[in-house]
């Protein structure tokens, strides 16, 4: 955690590495992939896209969905894939949602036998104080079990064999 000394909002990161016994290249055809994000969110959430979305990520795309948060209600979200390195790693940057700052980071490595997944979030919750109890009370525990989440449905996705 990093606190700025102006204001008491304190930019959070999560971070999660995984390893898939799976090619890079099949993983990352995956997961670049907009309408796949349904796939590995929790049903809870009620994830739904919003328009027309192409059949694979790119710079500058902007991706509009609504989700159900508790104790908020449905939440708009629009996200920009800021940063792509083909079949690498991509950043997605929340540009209409729920925090002050979202910036979410995907990165593929080779390794023996399969590929090294590292997710990791830099966030910062709104409304100062407030919003930081918030997030010890509820968010950040709705983040790990998002993460959490993922892992387990990327592991069915792409089983050891």
């Amino acid at each position: 955690m990093r606190q700025n000394a102006c204001f008491t909002e304190t930019v959070h990161k999560l971070s999660q590495t995984q390893f898939l016994p799976v090619e890079r290249k099949i993983l990352w055809d995956f997961i670049s992939v907009p309408q796949n994000l349904d796939k590995i969110t929790p049903p809870e959430m009620s994830f739904e896209m919003i328009g027309e979305h192409p059949e694979k990520a790119f710079p500058g795309l902007l991706l509009e969905y609504k989700i159900l948060i508790p104790v908020i209600g449905w939440t708009p979200w629009l996200t920009e894939i800021k940063y792509l390195e083909e079949g690498f790693s991509f950043m997605d940057e929340q540009r209409v949602g729920p925090y002050k700052l979202w910036l979410h980071f995907h990165k593929l490595e080779e390794v023996e036998d399969g590929t090294r997944m590292t997710d990791q979030v830099h966030y910062q919750i709104p409304y100062g104080p407030i919003g930081e109890i918030a997030h010890f009370l509820f968010v950040k525990k709705m983040l790990k079990r998002i993460f959490d989440y993922r892992r387990k449905k990327l592991e069915e996705l792409f089983p050891n064999l």
